[in-house]
C-alpha cells in the first residue's frame, strides 16, 4: 500500500462538506445533538441512530430515483 493512498480523502471535491451537512441533517431528524468537530462523547445508541438514519435516507433517495 502506498503512503500517498489515503482512503480518508474524498475523490469528489466538496464531498466532505456535503457528507457533514448530510450527517448533521440526519442527526437533527433523530434528535441527536451533533456539533462541529469532535463528537466522541456520543453514546453508541446515538451514533448508531445517526448512521441508521443516513442509510435510510440514502435508500429512500435511491428508490425515488428508480421511479
Amino acid at each position: 500500500m502506498s503512503s500517498s493512498n489515503n482512503s480518508n480523502q474524498p475523490v469528489v471535491p466538496g464531498a466532505r462538506e456535503a457528507m457533514n451537512k448530510f450527517k448533521m441533517e440526519a442527526a437533527n431528524e433523530v434528535g441527536v445533538n451533533l456539533k462541529q468537530g469532535y463528537n466522541g462523547d456520543l453514546t453508541s445508541r446515538e451514533a448508531g441512530s445517526v448512521g441508521g438514519q443516513m442509510v435510510k435516507k440514502m435508500i429512500q433517495a435511491y428508490e425515488n430515483g428508480m421511479k
